[in-house]
């Protein structure tokens, strides 16, 4: 077989795995290289477990990092339902729920990863744990891959997949990031992205496990970078929840350029700051007898209570409800309905999802994923400058950038 015919994947994840399938039906002869025990291991914990396969709004809006027509390109050559057939092919029925998720109606990621290894294993592509790749050299014939044992490969063409840095537990390091720029290419960031954030705060281990329904912003100054709703949990160093995930990504953003991100929350989303003064108003009139912290049970949490009313400025919060001012009152409103709390990080890189940042895309042809600086060699998935929000898109990015890649290495 031509050495160019030769392909080997470099990493056995998501993008991996499909750019190994997509070259071995070109008629490729494909080896994939995993430097941990076992391919998929990141897939496995996808969508907590359940595999959140794509979505089918593919808004460019979701998607971050490099040059968006770039993104564009690559998406649209394999779209979301290129991607549901071919998992409807392989037998994965598929199922949709709110805002386009889809999912495998099994609510398994370990299904997913199983039809995925079977289509390798029918094409014969020769999987191979426990392969770390240390260095990649160009020769006459193509590459020569140095192996962390001491070892030598060579390969007719490369793929390289190995990820971004969020998950190391799952062999996303960092070393195809290496890899990539010791062969000259730019590398952005990298950032750590949908990940819970530090703040700035003494109250932390207190309100640990404590969530609420609102609505939070980042916001630098008077500029608001982004704003989601939902579910936000307090953790002994920061908070999380799926809007804080969504939110991560400005944060890094601000924080890597030297600016001073705070989340602003909103605990009473519903309820204007008028229409929340005037509810106070009506519950302390109601509860005067009771004293401030008391008088709050009920429509906050109670752990809650004396940290908000200490954020407000009540210093002494066995005050009877009767007695607050108006102007006190107005104070704890505002809090609530804005309560700003300094960034001060992410969570490291075991708690991201995603990396944001990656080689930089200037350095590859988006018609072909190839390198524009190394011929015969690819990129796919993660490590490439392209991230997406909660919801799909970074699996929908894998698939599309991974049949790409290895639609282009296998020649076709």
């Amino acid at each position: 077989m031509d050495e160019k015919r030769k392909v080997t994947v470099i990493g056995g994840g998501s993008s991996g795995m499909m750019a190994a399938i997509r070259a071995a039906r070109g008629g490729a002869a494909v080896v994939l290289l995993e430097r941990k025990d076992r391919v998929g291991r990141k897939l496995l914990a996808t969508g907590n477990g359940r595999c959140n396969l794509s979505n089918t709004d593919l808004s460019l809006s979701r998607y971050h990092g490099g040059d968006r027509a770039f993104i564009a390109a690559v998406l649209s050559r394999f779209p979301a339902a290129s991607a549901i057939d071919f998992f409807e092919e392989l037998g994965i029925a598929c199922h949709q729920e709110g805002e386009g998720r889809v999912y495998p109606r099994s609510n398994q990621a370990s299904a997913v990863l199983d039809v995925l290894r079977w289509e390798m294993e029918r094409l014969q592509v020769d999987a191979r744990p426990g392969y770390d790749v240390r260095e990649i050299a160009r020769n006459d014939k193509g590459f020569r891959l140095k192996l962390g044992a001491g070892g030598e490969r060579t390969a007719g063409r490369v793929v390289l997949a190995c990820g971004g840095m969020a998950g190391p537990q799952f062999g996303s390091d960092g070393s195809g990031l290496r890899l990539a720029a010791a062969l000259g290419h730019r590398i952005v960031g990298p950032l750590a992205a949908l990940v819970p954030l530090r703040l700035h705060a003494g109250f932390l281990r207190r309100l640990k496990g404590v969530s609420f329904e609102g609505r939070g912003e980042v916001r630098c100054g008077d500029e608001t970078l982004r704003g989601e709703e939902g579910e936000f949990l307090f953790t002994d160093s920061g908070i999380s929840g799926p809007p804080v995930l969504q939110l991560s990504r400005s944060a890094a953003v601000a924080l890597q350029r030297g600016r001073e991100p705070c989340i602003v929350l909103d605990l009473f989303l519903s309820s204007s700051l008028e229409q929340l003064d005037a509810a106070l108003e009506v519950r302390f009139r109601r509860q005067g007898h009771k004293s401030l912290v008391d008088g709050l049970v009920g429509l906050l949490h109670k752990r809650l209570i004396p940290v908000v009313l200490s954020e407000a400025g009540f210093e002494y919060q066995a005050l009877p409800c009767s007695e607050i001012s108006a102007a006190a009152r107005a104070r704890l409103a505002r809090l609530l309905k804005s309560w700003p709390l300094a960034v001060s990080g992410t969570m490291p890189w075991p708690e991201a999802h995603v990396t944001a940042g990656g080689v930089d895309l200037r350095d590859v042809h988006p018609e072909t994923l190839e390198s524009r600086t190394v011929p015969g060699l690819f990129f796919c998935g993660e490590i490439l400058d392209v991230d997406g929000d909660c919801g799909g898109f970074n699996l929908q990015w894998a698939w599309s950038s991974g049949w790409l890649a290895g639609q282009s290495a296998a020649g076709g």
